[in-house]
């Protein structure tokens, strides 16, 4: 481990008490973990999306109409030039753009939005569709001619239909994945791997259970508790320190689940302020989005649960390490007071984390000109301060439960040690 902690001879074997304490502690953390592990299982299994959606259809947004393509290509210049805008004559922005399957440039005619929010520039890969065979078909004399690309009153032959972020995003992953294993090693490479289990559950799992109409507050119970049973183990090894952390994590899952499912029906949260959510109320069928805002309530409160309990075990096996007799009280009032910092500091985290998710959202809100009280109560921002007040309450209990549970498995695993110092070698030579 870290620096400064005694090292004993590697070779050097515990003695019969460490191994009777040692194996006791195991075998209490085995009858909690493993029951646990099993009715999980079993749950995940009977809870198991059939793959069946009845009803529930949604058109896709990019589906092209026959004759239609989507093509992309790079930006040359802006222009300006003459369109029609209803009956009324106008200016448009149109892109000259190269198209990557080659040929001469083309002119797409860009979205008035996208023009005002962030613009476009030469140099730009975009994604336009091609109407020009469409209106080649059209009769001649028709409004959509092939000379639409001409200023005037044609509809233009292409479109804007979005830009094209693959290499910019795959350079940032790939950034993000070079820190993460040149700082944290192995370590952060298998947590990158737990990463995408995790993403693997609630792709296979979580998301089509809701879909199909299954009771989600056990949907996301069973889904977190996989989830953080393979993240943790895998990321962090399987150890009595990873078992005490995961411990911790199941009782702020369900501190925070009940604390979610009360606020959704004391707070009356329907969840269809939003335009996705009102587009999922209009499927029908047995879709429930107060459910789905249930669900993630739960799993929102995931990534910052895990930190804490982590960081807590892990402060309390180091305190212990560097003074091994320090009685089980003072040891958990030492490592509480660094559970108070923590707390503090991710309270903080995951009011910024969410208030800079919904910042258009509260600018709309702060432009209404309510009262305080008003607003934050408002449907536009109580899902999100219910999210938040339950994810903070379920973090903030987590961490004196985990402490507790990770003093009691220290003192037991190492209390031998306490018979001197030749007892059992240190936990860094473990």
């Amino acid at each position: 481990m870290g620096g400064g902690h005694g090292h004993a001879d590697p070779e050097e074997a515990p003695s019969r008490a460490a191994t009777v304490a040692r194996r006791r502690a195991t075998w209490i953390l085995a009858a909690v973990l493993v029951p646990l592990g099993l009715v999980t299982l079993v749950a995940m299994v009977l809870l198991w999306p059939s793959g069946n959606r009845g009803d529930l259809r949604l058109s896709n947004p990019y589906a092209l109409a026959q004759g239609v393509t989507m093509d992309t290509g790079t930006v040359q210049q802006v222009a300006l030039s003459g369109c029609q805008k209803g009956q009324q004559p106008s200016q448009c922005t149109f892109a000259v753009t190269q198209p990557d399957a080659g040929g001469t440039a083309v002119r797409v005619a860009m979205n008035p939005d996208v023009m005002v929010s962030h613009g476009v520039k030469p140099g730009d890969r975009i994604r336009y569709l091609n109407l020009s065979k469409i209106q080649q078909a059209q009769p001649q004399g028709s409004s959509d001619s092939p000379q639409a690309e001409a200023p005037g009153a044609q509809a233009p032959s292409y479109v804007f239909a979005d830009f094209v972020r693959t290499v910019p995003l795959l350079l940032l992953a790939g950034l993000y994945a070079v820190v993460v294993v040149a700082v944290a090693r192995w370590r952060g490479l298998r947590a990158l791997l737990g990463l995408g289990g995790a993403f693997a559950v609630l792709a296979l799992f979580i998301l089509p259970g809701l879909v199909e109409g299954k009771p989600p507050l056990l949907l996301a119970l069973v889904g977190s508790t996989v989830i953080m049973m393979g993240v943790l183990y895998f990321a962090h090894g399987v150890s009595a320190r990873t078992s005490t952390a995961l411990l911790g994590t199941v009782f702020g899952l369900g501190v925070t689940a009940a604390l979610a499912s009360w606020a959704m029906d004391a707070g009356n949260l329907t969840g269809v302020g939003a335009h996705p959510a009102a587009s999922l109320v209009n499927l029908g069928g047995s879709l429930s989005v107060s459910g789905i805002i249930l669900c993630g309530l739960i799993i929102a409160s995931l990534g910052a649960l895990n930190d804490v309990t982590v960081t807590q075990a892990s402060a309390v096996w180091e305190l212990y390490e560097l003074a091994p007799h320090t009685p089980a009280r003072r040891l958990f009032s030492s490592a509480l007071r660094i559970g108070r910092d923590h707390i503090a500091s991710t309270v903080y985290t995951i009011a910024f984390a969410y208030a800079g998710a919904a910042l258009p959202l509260l600018i709309i809100v702060a432009l209404y000109d309510r009262p305080l009280l008003e607003a934050l109560t408002g449907s536009e921002l109580a899902e999100e301060v219910v999210r938040t007040l339950v994810g903070s309450t379920g973090l903030v209990l987590a961490i004196p439960i985990t402490t507790a549970i990770a003093v009691a498995v220290v003192k037991a695993t190492g209390a031998a040690r306490l018979a001197g110092p030749e007892a059992e070698p240190s936990y860094a030579a473990r």
